[in-house]
């Protein structure tokens, strides 16, 4: 683990068919792309049942090995695209990930940055989806096992998956761009599941808007739309649930 890494520990423990077998929760890298929020820290420690070790890779803290179960890569207000220092090597250590077969689950920016890696492409919208809107999935991946086919989630971004990675399944869409896509052991989503209400406030009121267009998308921000959209918290669940299910897979022989 690199200085400043910070281990994040769950009390709670994954049972198996065998009534006598205990089974520790899924050790995951979180690699925070939020330039230092601290929403961002709350909101996944919240919602992964799972022990975490978290890297503040806009500060280059790139984790110095692979011993973990799975990744989570988050959002930020950057693009995959821009020259900053941290993203190549972060780009690399996921390259790696990803070659040696370990699940990963990017969030928004981190769904685009595993596009990114994987060869697909990403751009500029021309357009900013935000606000409580509506994301379609395929029924087709587990990731979405529980969620309704049309269900309600957070969104804010102005870029987007364009252009799948080669050999990858898209997963979910709405009228704005791709909202998830898997290729193997990969998962990205480009909507919001680990947002609250306080999460959603703040990022509306700080993002360059109409004053408009704001009153419009924090009209939307309430308790019932935060309700709906909690389903899709389903998606941290599914995914923790699919690396704990990998981990204990038996390993194929040579």
């Amino acid at each position: 683990m690199v200085d400043g890494a910070k281990p994040v520990r769950s009390a709670t423990f994954f049972w198996t068919h065998s009534v006598d077998t205990v089974v520790s929760p899924p050790h995951l890298a979180v690699l925070d792309a939020s330039h230092g929020d601290r929403n961002t820290k709350r909101n996944f420690r919240r919602e992964l049942d799972a022990s975490l070790s978290e890297f503040d890779v806009t500060n280059e803290q790139i984790p110095d090995g692979f011993d973990y179960d799975g990744v989570i890569v988050t959002g930020s207000r950057s693009s995959v695209y821009w020259d900053e220092p941290w993203i190549s090597p972060m780009k690399e250590w996921l390259d790696e990930v990803i070659e040696r077969d370990i699940p990963c689950l990017g969030i928004c920016y981190g769904h685009q940055l595993l596009a990114d890696v994987l060869g697909g492409t990403v751009e500029g919208m021309g357009a900013y989806e935000i606000g409580y809107n509506t994301v379609t999935h395929t029924g087709e991946s587990e990731l979405f096992s529980g969620i309704d086919e049309e269900f309600l989630v957070f969104t804010t971004h102005s870029d987007a998956v364009t252009e799948l990675p080669p050999g990858a399944q898209a997963l979910a869409e709405n009228e704005y761009s791709n909202h998830g896509f898997r290729k193997d052991h990969v998962f990205g989503v480009q909507f919001h599941p680990e947002y609250d209400m306080e999460t959603a406030e703040q990022l509306t009121r700080r993002k360059d808007l109409t004053e408009e267009r704001r009153a419009e998308v924090l009209a939307g921000i309430t308790e019932d739309n935060y309700a709906a959209a909690c389903e899709a918290k389903h998606v941290f669940e599914n995914f923790t649930k699919y690396v704990t299910e990998l981990r204990a897979a038996p390993v194929a022989a040579d």
